[in-house]
């Protein structure tokens, strides 16, 4: 070998050391952070004056994350599912500040949801509805344990999750001033669950609906949802005049989802109730029913929402 070849041979050498040097420094990321239901870090965005919201991108298992900035705290709704997401929730809301005292609350309690707050800190305060508490009492992991079945990383994700306990509870209705913008919160169901909680920004004139009113259409998803409550929790909402809508899944919007959710519950309850005085049975309902949604409406959902309303129906 002449003495170039073994110059560039002795470069070579070293440029694959380094490489594997850096290799070793850089850390890994998490098993799921490829792949699957992971909130995307550095996409919060700015939608009012004190509203900035960490958008789903249509991803299945994330939620729309919130956050609202006063002078002096910061709510954050909605966590992600697992304490890896709730730490990138975490972060993104110390970096729109990172001195504030923190709030945390979830639309409900389903996995994607609530079973990020473990993450935040302990001088956090969580806030849960009452009937939230009872929902988690009632039913505990049933549909973590749902979540995690589904997928190696779900199982990941929701590995060592527990439901954070309440700092702070209320019945219907909580108040929060941040410092120079208030937000009130609201228990408004059964609905999607037991304990749908929705905020409002007053001022910015933002709703946070969660499941009760988003682009696709309701999923009754509790065995003690009520077509009836639903109509009512619609109802509350509407009368905020939200200007932005921001659901638990899918597109930001405005309150046009609030008027087709109502026009989708109405048509259901009054066909099963029809239905029901002509002596047909539920599952007579929900064949007749379903088809004739088929033409205005993705009725993947429509089941639950038929057997619900046929169930309450007189």
């Amino acid at each position: 070998m002449d003495r170039r070849s073994a110059v560039m041979g002795l470069a070579l050498l070293g440029l694959a050391a380094l490489g594997a040097a850096v290799a070793q420094q850089t850390p890994a990321p998490p098993a799921a952070a490829s792949a699957g239901p992971i909130v995307k870090a550095g996409t919060t965005q700015k939608l009012t004056p004190h509203v900035y919201a960490i958008s789903d991108n249509s991803v299945p298992g994330v939620p729309n994350v919130g956050f609202v900035v006063g002078s002096k705290a910061t709510l954050v709704i909605d966590t992600g599912m697992g304490a890896p997401n709730g730490k990138i929730v975490l972060a993104e809301a110390q970096k729109l500040s990172a001195t504030n005292k923190l709030y945390l609350v979830t639309t409900h309690v389903h996995p994607e949801h609530d079973l990020g707050a473990q993450a935040f800190p302990a001088s956090t305060t969580m806030i849960r509805a009452n009937a939230q508490v009872k929902e988690i009492t009632e039913e505990g992991f049933r549909t973590a344990d749902m979540f995690r079945g589904r997928s190696e990383i779900n199982k990941q994700l929701l590995e060592g999750a527990e439901f954070r306990k309440a700092d702070a509870t209320f019945d219907t209705t909580y108040d929060l001033d941040l410092g120079g913008v208030k937000v009130k919160l609201f228990m408004l169901g059964p609905g999607h669950t037991q304990a749908d909680t929705v905020t409002f920004v007053e001022g910015d004139n933002v709703l946070f609906s969660g499941d009760l009113a988003m682009k696709g259409m309701p999923a009754f998803a509790s065995s003690k949802s009520s077509a009836k409550q639903w109509l009512v929790a619609l109802d509350k909402m509407d009368a905020l005049k939200p200007k932005v809508l921001v659901p638990s899944h899918g597109p930001i919007g405005d309150a046009s989802y609030i008027a087709t959710y109502r026009t989708y519950i109405t048509r259901i309850q009054a066909r099963a109730a029809a239905l029901k005085r002509e002596g047909k049975s539920v599952d007579d309902a929900v064949t007749a029913i379903t088809a004739e949604l088929k033409p205005d409406y993705d009725t993947s959902r429509a089941a639950a929402a038929i057997r619900t309303a046929y169930n309450e129906a007189q």
